[in-house]
């Protein structure tokens, strides 16, 4: 009965750490211990937002390599410069890349085009020979593609060529760390 469990509780961690949130399932060039804080800074940073702001904020919090994007819809520039100050203060927080907007929620069609978007793009990036190793987050924000990860000046061109020509996409927006 315990070997089953401790064999849970290890596929559970593996599926944890190999992208099921949202990084492709090739290589990744974060430590195991990088990967488990930035989980740890999405988990913290949106918990603080919704106690904060519950129904006032449409946020998402992705970190990659300790550098969070955070993008979304606030009603207020108070608001938004409280968020940020939300996630400044989870700890192991490097760097932050603020794309909130600030104005009315998307609506539910927005949020439908915009997962569509990140399917596809992820799809290119997983088919495409030249970014074999690389791993990087999709994050789609009224079609603006945001796209973080380690990448080479490179690999940065081809994932943003992706998702430059991929349906609905509106603008891409970088905010990778470069390791060339």
């Amino acid at each position: 009965m315990m070997r089953h469990f401790i064999v849970l509780l290890l596929a559970i961690f593996i599926a944890t750490v190999s992208g099921c949130s949202g990084v492709s399932a090739k290589t990744d060039r974060r430590s195991t211990g990088t990967q488990v804080e930035d989980d740890t800074i999405e988990s913290k940073s949106t918990t603080r937002i919704l106690e904060k702001y519950k129904e006032a904020a449409q946020i998402t919090v992705t970190s990659y390599n300790r550098f969070v994007l955070i993008t979304g819809t606030v009603p207020s520039p108070d608001i938004k410069t409280n968020i940020e100050r939300i996630v400044y203060s989870v700890p192991n927080v490097k760097k932050i890349a603020d794309e909130v907007s600030v104005g009315a929620f998307p609506t539910s069609s927005s949020h439908r085009t915009d997962a569509s978007i990140t399917r596809d793009i992820k799809s290119g990036i997983g088919k495409s020979k030249a970014l074999q190793s690389v791993t990087m987050k999709v994050v789609t924000e009224r079609g603006i593609v945001y796209l973080i990860g380690l990448v080479t000046h490179a690999e940065a061109d081809v994932s943003s060529e992706i998702a430059s020509t991929t349906s609905d996409v509106k603008k891409v927006v970088r905010v990778f760390e470069y390791i060339d």
